[in-house]
Parts: structure tokens; sequence; C-alpha cells
């Protein structure tokens, strides 16, 4: 299928957006994993562990999907 030029550009832009930010919350998410995994007090290694599945659930998971979609 041929794209108009203008048409590509903002499709590019949307995968590379989508795909850098998906790239940055998984680093986030991988740090709370290491804190979750290294904390000694219970408090902290729940926090932690909740905030990496909000992450993963608002966050993660439409950022790949639309990284997939726009690759496609």
């Amino acid at each position: 299928m041929i794209m108009a030029p203008g048409l590509r550009k903002v499709a590019l832009v949307a995968h590379v957006v989508s795909s850098v930010g998906s790239l940055g919350v998984v680093a986030a998410f991988l740090a709370l994993a290491i804190v979750g995994l290294a904390g000694q007090d219970d408090r902290v290694v729940r926090s932690a562990y909740v905030a990496a599945e909000v992450l993963a659930r608002t966050v993660i998971v439409p950022l790949v999907l639309a990284s997939l979609l726009s690759g496609l």
C-alpha cells in the first residue's frame, strides 16, 4: 500500500515516539522491580510492586500496542 508522504511521516513519528516511550517506561519498570527485590522495608517493597503493576497496565501495554500497530 502506498502512503502519501505526509501521512508516512506522521506514521513514522508515531512509531518512533511510541517505541522510545515504551523503552523508557520499561526502564522505569526495571528500576521498580530492582527496588522491590532489594528493599528491606515491607512498605517500600509493596509500594514498588503496586507502582510497577500500575505502570504495566496503564502505560507499557498501550505504548507497546501502539508501537506494534504503527509499525505494521
